[in-house]
């Protein structure tokens, strides 16, 4: 006596049975889903489908009815994700509607006469407040403000007024300041805005004659190099052909002379010619080998002293004393 009967909540479910007398236990991973979700929780569910017939209705094609309930569908999602994004991208846009009225029942847990003035329950009427657009932020920046000018203030010095020309109101003309890296307050800024702050439309590059200039040069230069080394490819060829034909005659006169010597072939004073023929050539040789090593010497000496007169002229140039010019005599 003097209890009241409060209504007891459960969170059990109703036992179901299949058509043929079974419990269906994936009551259990369906509670609180929505009911087009597809949830697999039997071994049938993991077997592969059967192959129907082209003719089965499921094959099919939709029908134009169909069609166009999905094209509208489709085109009023894709009109509604295009509104809010054109919507947030305006630099001054409308406030947003508020979303509409909800009511909800509530019941206290605590009960009696002297809670809630007697009520069991009470129905709350929820409604969102309509925000202002252009409201300041509402919390605080620990900015530090400029000083004021002190008193009494500094005097300004005006030139007289003159009018001022077309040219320079243009220059004058002061963008708007938009910076590209620092958003504190978290504006949205378009991008048509960001072009127009940073002037990089207004940009024309410029590219100076002379690198047109340099460029042929480097195309003549590389030309003309290509041409010494042709050159040079040919003569070394002509010289090795004209050394290998010489070799060639060498070695005919050799055999000619062996071949008469094996034969018994000796005409009257040959012996005398053979012998100065060998002594001139031989004398030849020796002239030439002669004159090679001179070419050589010469050839490393230049090299050496040229070795010796860019050092010395990259010391002088290191210590920061004067060039000394050497004078050849008359």
């Amino acid at each position: 006596m003097g209890r009241e009967n409060k209504e007891s909540v459960s969170n059990a479910l109703a036992l179901q049975l299949t058509s043929d007398g079974k419990v269906k236990y994936d009551v259990i991973a369906r509670q609180g889903q929505r009911k087009d979700k597809v949830i697999y929780s039997k071994l049938s569910d993991m077997l592969p489908s059967e192959v129907v017939n082209e003719d089965d209705p499921s094959l099919q094609k939709p029908d134009s009815e169909d069609v166009a309930d999905i094209t509208e569908k489709t085109r009023a999602a894709l009109e509604k994700l295009t509104n809010s994004k054109v919507s947030a991208a305006l630099p001054v846009r409308a406030a947003d509607k508020p979303a509409p009225v909800q009511w909800f029942r509530y019941t206290p847990t605590e009960q009696g006469q002297e809670y809630n003035s007697g009520s069991k329950q009470r129905v709350v009427r929820l409604v969102e407040a309509q925000k202002d657009p252009m409201e300041p932020p509402k919390f605080k920046i620990n900015k530090k403000i400029p000083r004021g000018p002190p008193s009494p203030p500094a005097p300004l010095m005006h030139s007289p007024t003159r009018k001022t020309s077309v040219k320079e109101q243009k220059e004058w003309k002061i963008p708007p300041c938009i910076s590209n890296w620092k958003n504190a307050k978290g504006y949205t800024i378009p991008l048509d805005k960001r072009l127009a702050a940073d002037g990089r439309g207004l940009q024309q590059n410029h590219i100076n004659e002379e690198f047109a200039k340099l460029a042929e040069v480097l195309y003549i230069a590389d030309r003309k190099a290509r041409e010494a080394v042709e050159m040079r490819a040919q003569l070394e060829k002509k010289m090795a052909q004209k050394e290998k034909e010489k070799k060639e005659e060498h070695l005919r006169a050799m055999a000619q002379k062996a071949r008469e010597e094996r034969a018994g072939i000796r005409l009257p004073g040959s012996a005398k010619n053979d012998e100065s023929r060998e002594r001139d050539q031989l004398r030849l040789e020796r002239q030439k080998d002669r004159a090679r090593d001179r070419n050589l010497a010469r050839n490393a000496d230049s090299r050496k002293n040229k070795v010796l007169r860019d050092r010395d002229i990259s010391e002088q140039i290191a210590l920061g004393l004067p060039a000394i010019t050497r004078k050849t005599g008359d």
